[in-house]
């Protein structure tokens, strides 16, 4: 339909009142209509904003698991994360506006065109209630003109026959003339009074039509034109406001293109070999036992007990044996060291066990392996460095305030700096030690893994693959080769009896309930016989008899964090807040063995449910 421009409701809708109010009061429903949309929809921006945000929150990586978003794929998804929560910003913008610029201004809108409406409408309804009291007038009017024409034409007909009657008396044809007079004025009386109001009402309804309810149609055509352009204000304001937060959602979403472009699978696998490589060598081959040459006591009799001692190592604050016999399993495989029969070197074993264990936490992490090891004293050196420059700045800013008080004494004293001075020199002078410290620990760790290093890359390794030997002397060699590499790494007899001999050094408890014997390897007399002893023969045969038949006494004391229910066979379950004795460190799958107070129930619980509140220490 082609609009026209001079469409105009008083004159093409002058009679259709009713209808006009009925269609301006749902226009101004609509509007509010229209307003509970934008205002709902402004309620959803809002909730998905929060959404975000608790989403966001939610996928936070915690503290313990900041070492594990160092690789480029977890910084990624750390950089999307920020980028979506910008993207929340943005929603929560849009529903801000929505409500400052939309839904406030057609709030005030509605008001303002229902009151108009009432206005003009009540003066539509007086203007109405007007011609309708002067159409009634009118009415009556001349409802008593024909009244008294009526009677007029009676009172004359009447006269008419009482003038013809020759019976009558003059007085009565009189009294008969007098009537019809007063009724042919009455009459006229009437007639004027009903032409008065006749022109009364005509000229009321000329100006009711033609002047005064037209004013009316026109405000409220007005009104609802004002009320029509408005909402498609308020749907191109609406777009507006969106349409101002794409620049920054589009730049939010390359955000997430670069974030993801920055994942490198080979930087995260290089990451990988840094984090976890131990450094140490791998375990020697199991050479042929040949019975046949007699005894099992010859230089390539031992592989099992040479692999198990070439391959212990530290994990997470503990001790874990890998290898051919694993912790959990040193008991039950008594009968096979038994056959071997080389006790010394088993002892050996023990003792580098039980001795990490109570070096466990120094501060030169020497309970890591090699490489990780490297790896916290570089760390632990760049934090030095960092805090001794950072205390160095900090001595040259008071060094120069004292000098500036010393030359301007009003501005302050210098002796109050005095103390801030000789304080700073101290923590100076501490970490300078520090650091001299650990780069002797460090220097000391790299010649360890250097050798470490030497051996992995020795003839006996071609190509990343072991060389085999058959001949029992050269297995033989190869299993003294393999205890020197390993000895270096873990548990070098020198290294062991150096530290045993130091002042201070908590000496290791050779208790049968320890599991662990005099080494003649590694302790001071280890060049002698292993089959010469001082006359207790007996007691150390029974000891080897018994070293794997009792259990280790706890390593410590934890406690749990969380309560635990046991759901599967071997595991225990533990209340919150319960004490428990450590009696075996995680082996890398998760989960700890440990003993109730009692020493009642023994079994196994998850790693990440418990904290270590307390290591025993044993002495001898």
């Amino acid at each position: 339909m082609t609009a026209t421009t001079d469409a105009n409701w008083g004159t093409e809708l002058w009679d259709q009142y009713e209808c006009l109010s009925q269609h301006t009061l749902k226009g101004i429903e609509f509007l509010e209509r229209y307003g509970h949309f934008v205002r709902d929809r402004a309620t959803i921006e809002t909730e998905y904003a929060n959404k975000l945000r608790r989403l966001v929150k939610n996928y936070q990586p915690k503290k313990k698991e900041e070492e594990e978003y160092q690789y480029t794929s977890c910084k990624a998804f750390k950089q999307i994360m920020n980028e979506i929560n910008d993207l929340a910003g943005q929603h929560e913008l849009v529903a801000e506006n929505l409500q400052a610029n939309v839904i406030k201004e057609i709030t005030a809108l509605s008001k303002e065109v229902r009151e108009e409406r009432k206005k003009q409408l009540t003066e539509g309804a007086r203007l109405q209630a007007q011609l309708q009291n002067q159409i009634e007038s009118m009415q009556r009017s001349k409802k008593a003109y024909d009244k008294a024409f009526k009677e007029a034409e009676k009172a004359a007909e009447h006269f008419q026959r009482a003038d013809a009657d020759l019976n009558l008396s003059r007085a009565e044809v009189e009294h008969k003339r007098t009537t019809m007079s007063y009724k042919s004025q009455m009459c006229e009386a009437a007639k004027n009074d009903y032409a008065d109001q006749l022109q009364r009402t005509n000229d009321l309804q000329r100006s009711h039509y033609r002047s005064g309810m037209p004013d009316v149609y026109r405000q409220l055509q007005e009104l609802d034109e004002k009320r029509i352009k408005n909402i498609k204000n308020f749907i191109h304001s609406s777009v507006d406001i969106e349409r101002n937060v794409f620049p920054i959602i589009n730049t939010c979403l390359d955000g997430i293109v670069r974030a993801g472009d920055l994942i490198n699978e080979k930087e995260d696998t290089q990451m990988v070999i840094e984090r976890y490589k131990s450094g140490f060598s791998p375990p020697d081959d199991y050479p042929f036992e040949d019975l046949s040459r007699g005894g099992s006591d010859s230089g390539g009799s031992t592989p099992m007990i040479n692999n198990m001692h070439s391959e212990v190592k530290l994990k997470s604050g503990g001790l874990t044996v890998k290898g051919t016999v694993s912790g959990k399993g040193i008991k039950k495989r008594t009968g096979i060291f038994n056959i071997f029969g080389n006790r010394g070197k088993l002892t050996e074993v023990c003792m580098a066990i039980k001795y990490a264990a109570v070096t466990d936490g120094k501060d030169d992490f020497s309970d890591l392996a090699p490489n990780q090891r490297l790896k916290k004293l570089r760390a632990k050196i760049d934090e030095l460095n960092a805090k001794i420059k950072s205390e160095s700045a900090a001595r040259d800013g008071l060094m120069k305030m004292k000098g500036v008080y010393e030359t301007n004494p009003a501005l302050g004293d210098p002796m109050t700096i005095e103390g801030q001075l000789n304080e700073s020199s101290h923590k100076l002078e501490k970490l300078q030690a520090d650091l001299k410290r650990y780069e002797g620990y460090l220097e000391d760790a790299q010649k360890v893994t250097n050798h470490n290093n030497s051996l992995t890359n020795s003839p006996r390794f071609e190509n990343g693959v072991r060389n085999h030997r058959h001949s029992g002397g050269s297995a033989a060699e190869e299993d003294s080769l393999s205890r020197s590499g390993s000895d270096n790494s873990v548990t070098n007899p020198t290294l062991n009896h150096n530290k045993q001999s130091a002042p201070g050094t908590p000496q290791l408890n050779h208790g049968p309930e320890s599991g662990l014997g005099a080494s003649h390897t590694s302790l001071p007399g280890a060049d002698s016989d292993p089959d010469q002893y001082d006359g207790h023969a007996d007691d150390r045969g029974e000891f080897y008899d018994n070293i794997y038949d009792t259990e280790f006494q706890p390593l410590g004391i934890c406690k749990a964090i969380y309560a635990f229910e046991a759901t599967s066979e071997g595991s225990i379950p533990m209340e919150e807040k319960e004490e428990l004795h450590l009696i075996e460190f995680d082996q890398g799958d998760g989960w700890t063995r440990v003993r109730r107070m009692n020493n009642a129930d023994e079994g196994f619980v998850p790693t990440s449910y418990i904290e270590i509140s307390k290591f025993q220490t044993y002495t001898s």
